[in-house]
């Protein structure tokens, strides 16, 4: 189960540490996997270590996400070298934290072209293709501050996945007729490497707190429900928001 040979992904923002590992994950079960984003070096550096690890064809492309042209010519490349595409995952993203009545809009407006216009153009760009061969799966990954609030300034973050979400299920219904899949993963905290750096020992143990199982979601975590929604077996899950969050959303 789960295999997803000889598929097509693409994951954007594979760069990153969600990215790089849902695009290592891909590969593993047999994917040729193009990773992109707007810097070309570190996706290099990123297509090397996977190639070390899966022993797999990866890309590395560049785009700027929230460009309409650059993500079309991203298309044409990609297909000028596989022919098709299969899955597309937008891993990127941003998060600036900003108490309410200190919005800086024009952080608000990078987080929002970032956040949600990048996905959308990305979704438009992919879209067309899987339009016309009638099958693809698209994976947003979203958070749970789509859905719940929290403290620590996050009303823009939240925002940004809200209108994730909603584009999500506004796709899937949308391209339901040509077969296409549209999901989101609902993240809860994801220990990374910048997680680490960027919140204090208390905050880390606050948001400890609240998880059921008393432990911060993995790349891995999330890796592995991009597979499963990527392959075969959930042909028949669209316009859902799966929420590997340690059971948070259940408890509110």
């Amino acid at each position: 189960m789960f295999r997803l040979d000889d598929k097509v992904a693409v994951v954007i923002g594979g760069a990153g540490g969600l990215g790089e590992a849902c695009a290592l994950a891909l590969a593993q079960q047999g994917a040729k996997v193009v990773i992109a984003s707007r810097t070309l070096e570190k996706l290099q550096d990123t297509a090397r270590k996977i190639q070390s690890v899966a022993n797999a064809e990866i890309t590395a492309m560049q785009v700027d996400v929230i460009s309409e042209s650059s993500t079309d010519h991203l298309v044409e490349q990609i297909l000028q070298k596989f022919q098709t595409v299969d899955i597309l995952v937008n891993a990127h993203g941003l998060n600036a934290k900003m108490p309410a009545i200190d919005i800086d809009f024009n952080k608000w407006d990078v987080l929002f072209a970032t956040n949600v216009k990048g996905v959308m153009v990305a979704c438009k760009s992919f879209g067309k293709v899987m339009i016309e061969k009638k099958k693809g799966k698209i994976i947003n990954l979203s958070s749970v501050r789509g859905i719940r609030g929290t403290d620590g300034g996050n009303t823009t973050y939240g925002a940004t996945k809200g209108a994730v979400d909603m584009v999500t299920r506004m796709l899937a219904a949308e391209w339901a007729p040509y077969n296409i899949n549209v999901n989101a993963i609902g993240a809860s905290v994801v220990m990374t490497e910048a997680l680490k750096k960027a919140l204090t020992p208390e905050r880390l143990q606050l948001l400890l707190s609240k998880t059921l199982f008393k432990k911060f979601a993995t790349p891995q975590d999330i890796a592995a429900a991009c597979v499963y929604l990527a392959s075969t077996e959930a042909d028949y899950v669209t316009g859902q928001i799966m929420y590997v969050d340690g059971g948070l959303t259940a408890i509110g």
